[in-house]
């Protein structure tokens, strides 16, 4: 199956609300690792009028990538939309862009990134990853495809960079959108 089709999926949230929780919502001002006050055991409690950010979103999983198992059984959600990490080379140079997959772990449980089916899925598909505790905290996750041989952990979980705006990684990937699929639900 081909990432950059829409996947028509029969997955459905279910009682997954981990987006909810370990993700920032700009519009409701809901910092990551906050529990949403919309959220109610039924799933949101506004869902009719909730954020555009909340409407446009599906996780990986939801759509129907192989990233393993359902998001509130892995601890992490593994977001369609990328980021990027500036990286400057060894013995100083142009700093260069690179486009990462964004994955939301909940930080009660900050191993959960080494589920052996996320990191088959990563390595498949050649990607860094910005494995994120927070807006503001977290590292990359370079799989053995695009080192060599080897899972390499770069940085700190107090280390990384805010989520950046959609222009900002447009522009910083050549404002190509090829691997990301956005589904407005109803």
């Amino acid at each position: 199956m081909s990432e950059r089709e829409i996947v028509q999926s029969a997955r459905r949230c279910g009682d997954c609300q981990l987006c909810c929780y370990v993700m920032p919502t700009a519009e409701i001002e809901l910092p990551a690792n906050t529990r949403c006050e919309h959220q109610c055991r039924k799933g949101c409690a506004i869902y009719a009028r909730r954020p555009f950010s909340c409407r446009a979103f599906s996780c990986q999983w939801l759509i129907g990538v192989d990233v393993g198992r359902r998001p509130d059984r892995t601890h992490m959600v593994v977001d369609p939309l990328p980021d990027f990490v500036t990286a400057v080379p060894d013995g100083g140079g142009e700093p260069v862009n690179i486009a990462v997959v964004q994955v939301w772990v909940d930080p009660r449980y900050p191993d959960a990134h080494r589920d052996p089916a996320f990191r088959r899925w990563l390595d498949s598909v050649g990607k860094f990853a910005l494995i994120r505790y927070g807006s503001d905290e977290g590292f990359l996750l370079a799989p053995p495809s695009r080192t060599g041989g080897q899972w390499v952990e770069q940085g700190t979980s107090k280390q990384a960079a805010p989520a950046h705006t959609l222009a900002d990684v447009l522009d910083a990937v050549g404002g190509q959108l090829d691997d990301i699929d956005i589904v407005i639900k109803d």
